[in-house]
């Protein structure tokens, strides 16, 4: 088991504790392998440091030149390498790896950006469609495209329509594409928890019936106090957590309950896991 500490790391995601340290969920995840197996290369070495996350060198996040190419969305993403000993781990041991990952960043806001450390300075441009302070973020797709990037070297596109149709992503590492798998819409509530797996996307539409959001599932390695399974999303406030507090907008751990729109409003899953063999 992943030690007291490396959860409390994970959930604190370091600096972005400092974005919001008002909120304390009662949320937890207990991981199966431990912390020198699973994400000793987050914790330090080539994938620890946000200033390579970028495919441009950090010195050029800011610069001038680039505020028209790249608008609110800032620097693209690198794509990363497949983590050392990929081939030999288990299936069980990559969905896990992806939510640890996306754990690094929980308490970042909701952002319309590629890299999760991109802050851009008050005249740069801002999305029309950013209800939030401008600062370090990223929105439901670019999390999700993102975390699979970092954790495993796979690279889905950032766009949420493009990257709930897709058959195929690239990775891990460049110059490969590995098989996505559509999963239909389990037929009941209790059914989800039964067929979906760790870190698998689900997709959801809003109001319009138009495709606008993704989470990752986090699946039986959640803990919530309730017993609600839980998701992992970029998302605006409003959802509420097993102790009635509301959870603020941004990357958290969030409650799948049957009267949220993650369920009452779910579209289909996406597998880019294969189950184990």
């Amino acid at each position: 088991m992943i030690s007291r500490l490396l959860i409390c790391l994970l959930l604190l995601g370091g600096a972005a504790f400092a974005q919001n340290n008002a909120y304390k969920s009662p949320y937890t995840v207990n991981f199966s392998f431990k912390e020198q197996d699973l994400i000793p290369d987050l914790l330090k070495g080539p994938r620890s440091n946000p200033k390579d996350y970028a495919s441009v060198p950090f010195g050029d996040w800011y610069n001038p030149s680039n505020e028209k190419r790249w608008s609110h969305y800032g620097p693209a993403a690198k794509h990363f390498s497949a983590p050392t000993g990929l081939s030999s781990k288990s299936p069980q041991w990559s969905r896990e790896r992806v939510i640890a990952a996306g754990m690094r960043f929980i308490g970042y806001s909701y952002q319309h950006h590629h890299v999760p450390d991109w802050d851009p300075p008050a005249e740069w441009p801002r999305s029309k469609e950013q209800t939030t302070p401008v600062g370090k973020g990223l929105d439901c797709s670019n999390f999700t495209a993102f975390c699979y990037n970092l954790a495993l070297g796979i690279k889905p596109g950032g766009e949420v329509k493009g990257q709930s149709e897709m058959t195929e992503a690239d990775g891990p590492g460049p110059n490969r594409t590995i098989p996505v798998k559509r999963i239909e819409l389990p037929k009941t509530y209790e059914d989800f928890a039964r067929t979906l797996q760790t870190g698998d996307l689900l997709y959801i539409k809003n109001t319009k019936g138009t495709l606008s959001h993704v989470v990752l599932w986090v699946g039986k390695i959640g803990k919530s106090p309730d017993g609600t399974p839980l998701i992992l999303d970029s998302t605006g406030s409003g959802a509420h957590d097993s102790n009635g507090t509301e959870i603020p907008n941004g990357i958290h751990l969030r409650p799948f309950k049957r009267n949220t729109w993650y369920f009452t409003q779910a579209s289909h899953v996406l597998r880019i896991i294969p189950a184990d063999s």
